[in-house]
């Protein structure tokens, strides 16, 4: 069970969940959903595929930053999870 503690759900934040949808969820469909509308929204960097442009609903979740890298990403969005 090492991946138990990715499975568990948890307790989104609002800002969170006007990106994913509300909580709980576990961090690995939090992560999908967030990849979901990172795609629909075209918010993916096309010259580089690692950064994503935040719009303002995702500025929320990272911070105020107006673009970050996937490996950020990770990290701002684990902030809004508990």
């Amino acid at each position: 069970m090492a991946n138990a503690a990715f499975m568990k759900p948890m307790t989104v934040s609002p800002d969170l969940a006007v990106v994913v949808g509300a909580g709980p969820m576990p961090r690995s469909e939090v992560v999908k959903k967030l990849w979901e509308y990172i795609k629909k929204n075209n918010l993916q960097d096309p010259a580089n595929k690692r950064n994503i442009n935040a719009d303002e609903n995702l500025k929320k979740v990272f911070g105020g930053k107006a673009v970050v890298n996937m490996f950020e990403m990770t990290k701002l969005v684990s902030k809004h999870l508990s």
